[in-house]
């Protein structure tokens, strides 16, 4: 494969210039579909070159992303994308490292991963799709599937609580955590740029449905008839209001968060207002169990957007600091140096 020049990318690249030569195989209808075109959109929009660009993703329907990106990718090991990742990023902090995961891949055997990439601030943007089913498989429930679903692994009704992904993200003290779905490809564009521009660690959980196995268990947030009264989109410094008629708002009462109706007793000035940039994660993670209660309208946007020092940044200051200070280093005399023996 041909690669362009730094300077042709940024000058004439398009969606078509992203688009690989491998056939698309997810079922049609597949939410995935929306997520590679947008991201498409955003690799163009961000002009960024194919050849500083990179797509690592683990095992599962989500994992094939990378095939169908023509920039550099590795399909890698069940859960450890994260892993693959971080050696990426260490070696060429100058790359744009995406990484791909799902529900299953992410949040069961990977989650162990997730948590040490969140803590440790890589600068990074992760991708999780959330269709509540393992789909490569062939549908049994994953770590987010609501309990009592029947799937193929649970006849009887799953029960397991599931796993919040945005709470699991916020818990773990990741700096740029984010929800976006697959049928609001407008608002998935800015999520997506949004993440890329945070210098840090970034998480994106995508509503992306599986029309096979689990259709429509995101459509009471995704459809546009049904999405105003279901759906709080989260602005910075902007009082959380919803509905279609734009007449019912989010009060805090106490540590807990309530509907209101907007009229002769309740203004906006009355409602709560959403700041993204609280150091403290409580806040953000409040805002992400609205999602546990069947009386609340589900968050959507950037819960959590602060600064902090990313972990790259810090590994090749230290290893300057310590080369400047003891040298380069002999790796031979590494190998032969403290304590060893012989072997006749």
């Amino acid at each position: 494969m041909a690669v362009n020049t730094p300077t042709q990318e940024k000058s004439k690249a398009s969606k078509e210039d992203f688009t690989s030569d491998q056939e698309v195989r997810w079922c049609v209808g597949c939410g995935d579909y929306s997520i590679l075109a947008q991201m498409k959109k955003v690799l163009v929009e961000l002009k960024l070159p194919r050849e500083e660009t990179v797509f690592v993703s683990g095992i599962g329907c989500s994992s094939r992303f990378p095939y169908y990106l023509n920039t550099y990718g590795f399909h890698s090991i069940h859960g450890r994308a994260p892993a693959v990742a971080t050696g990426i990023k260490l070696a060429n902090p100058d790359l744009s490292v995406w990484i791909v995961t799902g529900d299953g891949d992410g949040l069961s055997i990977g989650a162990n991963h997730l948590f040490h990439l969140f803590r440790r601030n890589l600068d990074v943007n992760l991708i999780l799709f959330n269709n509540q089913i393992y789909g490569l498989t062939k549908g049994q429930y994953s770590p987010t599937s609501p309990m009592g679903k029947q799937t193929k692994s649970s006849p009887y009704g799953s029960l397991e609580a599931p796993v919040n992904p945005v709470s699991f993200a916020l818990g773990s003290s990741c700096t740029f955590v984010a929800r976006t779905m697959d049928r609001d490809p407008k608002h998935m564009v800015e999520i997506f740029k949004r993440a890329h521009a945070h210098k840090g660690c970034s998480f994106v959980e995508v509503y992306q449905n599986c029309n096979i196995y689990n259709d429509g268990a995101f459509f009471h947030m995704t459809e546009q008839e049904t999405r105003p009264e279901n759906v709080v989109y989260l602005e910075h410094d902007a009082s959380l209001i919803y509905g279609k008629e734009r007449d019912k708002g989010i009060s805090l009462n106490g540590f807990n968060f309530e509907t209101v109706q907007l009229g002769n007793r309740m203004d906006e000035k009355d409602l709560f207002r959403h700041d993204e940039h609280q150091a403290d994660p409580g806040y953000a993670f409040m805002l992400s169990r609205m999602t546990e209660n069947p009386n609340l309208p589900t968050p959507v946007g950037v819960f959590r957007s602060i600064e902090q020092d990313a972990f790259d940044s810090l590994f090749h200051q230290q290893l300057q600091a310590v080369t400047e200070k003891k040298g380069k280093g002999d790796l031979k005399k590494l190998l032969v140096t403290g304590d060893t023996w012989t072997i006749n």
